[in-house]
């Protein structure tokens, strides 16, 4: 009987387990950190054997194949013994994939990935189509495959699970940009974390597709050294030849495989970032052989992502604007850029290697003040204390809200866009968000 061992007991971990005990292996997780009781509930449910805040070497290294959390560093000492064995390290994604012949519509990218899988799984749900949502977001693709029979599955993929994907397929693969994000856990190497990315296109054939901004240009830059299979599906803002979308005098138009085209103004989502979110979605439902006139309403129904420039509320005339999900400062970059009034930007936290100089201009065009939230914020004020804008250092949401309302005057803008990382002061970037929701509606 293979015995398969799971490190990290999450939702990807217990899913994993929960699949592999049905599949009839003899299975075991192992958590070095506490196990969320719902888990916990699930795993004893379906008799698997489970450890928290420890790993047994004797439980693990017996292993014929590991699993492992996309959150667990590579350089681990546990990791690296079992390196040391030989024994093969696979992710959740790997492991569920080879127990399905649904079709993998699969989504990565610095930012707007998890719009963009949104919104898909939007337009397939709309349309009828028998649909799962994994990945990054939803339920385990793992626990979906034990229980589940969709036809499709819409994944949103990180780096981290791409790294231990090897004979995974997807058979729609959309890239949406390449820029700088955890550079901490590649050795701060950006082409390690470029190749992490390039994963999603391993294994695909002439009869898959590839959807990718076109006007990227790392991702530009690397397509020439790679033998790419797959059909390829490029979008970018203003027309030229070859595109599978662009805009065109306020209109969206869709080139292939079935053309069409919709008013900028019906779109749901709004913003430059958006209309890119919206063309990446429209082309894989089309290629999908959705309805034109499907594709249309969904794009114009979808209520956005919780977390992502997520309007809170407005408080004594001043907008407070929820976008912690921005965790790295390209996503960050894409707030401000549409930001419309004088705002207050709240950020900081764990920095993953950030390089701030690619929102210095936004921040000198758009910003009254800056509140540093975070235990270490040396970096903050190195780079940004000479613009000379009011800043104030805290170290919570309570504190950083109260700040913000104080620097406001009515038709300003509060904007939460970290740029960072929040396990210095927060469970998670949901975490933060919820925080400072809590924190606005009191004020």
């Amino acid at each position: 009987m293979k015995r398969i061992v799971i490190l990290g007991a999450g939702e990807s971990g217990a899913g994993a387990a929960v699949l592999a005990k049905k599949q009839g292996m003899e299975t075991f997780v192992s958590d070095m950190g506490p196990i969320k009781g719902i888990y916990k509930d699930l795993m004893d449910s379906h008799n698997i054997p489970w450890e928290e805040k420890q790993h047994t070497e004797a439980l693990i290294l017996n292993a014929d194949e590991i699993i492992k959390s996309p959150g667990i560093p590579t350089d681990t000492p546990m990791i690296k013994k079992i390196k040391e064995q030989g024994i093969p390290i696979i992710s959740e994604i790997e492991f569920a994939g080879r127990y399905t012949d649904a079709k993998m519509i699969c989504i990565t990218g610095s930012n707007g990935k998890t719009t963009t899988t949104s919104l898909i799984y939007h337009i397939f749900k709309s349309a009828g189509l028998n649909v799962g949502l994994a990945g990054n977001i939803g339920k385990s693709l793992a626990l979906q495959v034990a229980e589940n029979n969709y036809d499709y599955y819409v994944i949103e993929l990180s780096s981290f699970q791409l790294d231990n994907m090897y004979d995974f397929r997807a058979n729609i693969a959309i890239l949406m940009n390449i820029t700088p994000d955890h550079l901490d856990r590649y050795e701060n190497e950006m082409q390690n974390y470029v190749d992490a990315k390039f994963r999603i296109l391993q294994n695909q054939t002439e009869d898959d597709a590839f959807v990718f901004w076109n006007d990227d240009p790392i991702i530009r830059r690397e397509l020439k050294k790679y033998g790419i299979h797959a059909r390829l599906y490029p979008f970018a803002q203003a027309k030229e030849m070859g595109l599978a979308a662009y805009s065109e005098e306020e209109k969206v138009c869709f080139t292939e495989p079935i053309a069409f085209n919709m008013e900028q103004e019906d779109l749901a989502l709004t913003g430059v970032h958006n209309l890119y979110n919206s063309m990446a979605a429209g082309i894989s439902a089309n290629i999908a052989g959705i309805r034109k006139e499907e594709i249309r309403k969904a794009l114009s129904t979808f209520k956005g992502v919780e977390h992502r420039l997520e309007k809170v509320c407005r408080v004594r005339g001043v907008e407070y604007i929820n976008d912690s999900k921005a965790t790295n400062v390209n996503s960050c970059w894409y707030a401000l850029q549409s930001m419309r009034t004088p705002t207050v930007l709240i950020l900081g936290g764990k920095d993953k290697g950030n390089d701030y100089t690619e929102i210095s201009d936004l921040v000198k065009q758009k910003c009254k003040g800056l509140i540093y939230m975070g235990l270490h914020n040396e970096k903050l004020h190195n780079f940004f204390d000479s613009m000379g804008l009011p800043v104030v250092d805290v170290q919570s949401m309570k504190d950083a809200v109260n700040a913000a309302y104080n620097m406001t005057e009515p038709g300003d803008t509060v904007l939460l866009s970290p740029c960072c990382a929040s396990f210095d002061l927060f469970k998670s970037y949901e975490d933060r968000g919820e925080q400072f929701k809590e924190c606005v509606r009191k004020l």
